[in-house]
């Protein structure tokens, strides 16, 4: 189990990952690699607000930030310093804007060919959107994920969470450790990409696969199974289950305390169930309403028919299993004190990843990380740019 207390010595020590990223995709993927080991630095824009509070603190842990103005040529000495000892460059910049600053993957793969280059944008690296900017609303919509979203007829709905942008940032995380063992292969890096909308399009996955297959536009189905009939969200006595009747259909009916079920022809098998979707949703949701959550999900489980509960936010942290699991760890609050991050959801038995450290101030390791380049006190102090 994740040992909270032991930080551990995770798969990715020695690996350097410059972190040129923002907002939520990139910073994403830089986080994970730092939880599982890797020295982490980010490169701050000296001129640009960053992000704050609960958010800042859960993305930006385990990292340490230098404050670079990558448009002063001087400056950008010290970033390509820092490149040519690096093993990883992650960036979330439009296209054309690393080009411009001179920081493009040519240009860094030139200087160190073993550097794994890594992109994460709105749309794509090239074609008609590449230049636009991107964020997660924009791809959730643009993917087709709000469409099937929500009630039935009720209109496009945003999924609750950043879905395209974690996505994304996950996803490039399997690309930097893919394209760093094919490293060890070649001896060589490469430019690896991706980007909201194409995450949230993989994301859609059988949804999308029913279009491109099957020729059918899925449609909203709100909190039932959009293909696994009864499988869905039900009114108890006291809240909600979510019920998963995966095991025998007469097994189920039993336990549900409805064995009429098991003998009713709209609901003798899986097409007929599909059929009458609405009408058994009905009479499985009178059932469950007789008694509570707690009841239904003990007698559901024993029965082998997957059922919990659905909880609020405050709940699920309260939940013994969850508590269990140990899924967040308290790290030092730059201003004093402890904050609560969440961990990376891997147990490695022999390498553990661990949230050591907490977030910082941006910039906070400027000057040690200048002096770790060879840069002289002087030159320090004549690169470093104070915070606005």
């Amino acid at each position: 189990m994740y040992d909270r207390a032991n930080p551990g010595n995770g798969p990715l020590v020695g690996l350097r990952v410059i972190d040129l990223t923002r907002a939520r995709a990139g910073p994403t993927c830089t986080r994970q690699l730092a939880d599982m080991g890797a020295e982490v630095i980010c490169v701050v824009d000296p001129h640009r607000r960053y992000l704050g509070g609960s958010d800042n603190n859960n993305l930006q842990r385990n990292k340490r930030s230098v404050r670079l103005d990558l448009t002063d040529d001087r400056v950008r000495e010290a970033f390509y310093r820092l490149a040519d000892g690096a093993d990883v460059v992650v960036e979330n910049f439009r296209p054309a804007v690393k080009e411009r600053l001179g920081i493009g993957y040519d240009v860094l793969s030139a200087r160190n060919p073993k550097l794994v280059y890594a992109s994460i944008s709105g749309f794509g690296q090239e074609g008609p959107y590449a230049s636009r900017p991107g964020v997660d609303q924009i791809a959730q919509g643009l993917s087709g994920l709000m469409s099937v979203t929500g009630p039935a007829g009720s209109g496009p709905w945003r999924v609750g969470i950043a879905v395209s942008d974690t996505a994304a940032g996950t996803f490039m995380t399997q690309g930097v450790l893919a394209a760093l063992l094919a490293r060890e292969r070649t001896g060589r890096g490469q430019w690896v990409h991706t980007s909201l909308l194409e995450a949230a399009i993989n994301f859609m996955d059988f949804q999308a696969v029913r279009w491109l297959t099957d020729g059918e536009v899925p449609p909203q189905e709100g909190n039932h199974h959009p293909t696994v009939v009864p499988m869905g969200m039900f009114a108890t006595a006291d809240g909600h289950v979510n019920v998963a009747p995966m095991a025998r259909w007469e097994t189920f009916a039993e336990a549900l305390g409805a064995p009429e079920l098991v003998t009713d022809p709209r609901f003798t098998d899986r097409d007929t169930r599909t059929a009458y979707r609405k009408e058994l949703a009905g009479i499985i949701g009178s059932r469950l309403a007789t008694a509570t959550t707690a009841e239904w999900v003990e007698r559901l489980n024993a029965a082998g028919c997957p059922c919990g509960p659905v909880l609020s936010v405050d709940e699920a942290f309260d939940d013994p299993q969850v508590e269990h699991l140990n899924v967040f760890s308290l790290v030092p609050d730059p201003d004093g004190g402890e904050l609560a991050a969440l961990r990376l959801p891997l147990t490695f038995t022999d390498t553990p990843a661990a949230v050591g450290t907490g977030p910082v101030h941006p910039g906070h390791h400027t000057r040690e990380i200048l002096a770790e380049l060879g840069y002289s006190a002087d030159e320090i102090e004549a690169l470093v740019v104070p915070a606005d």
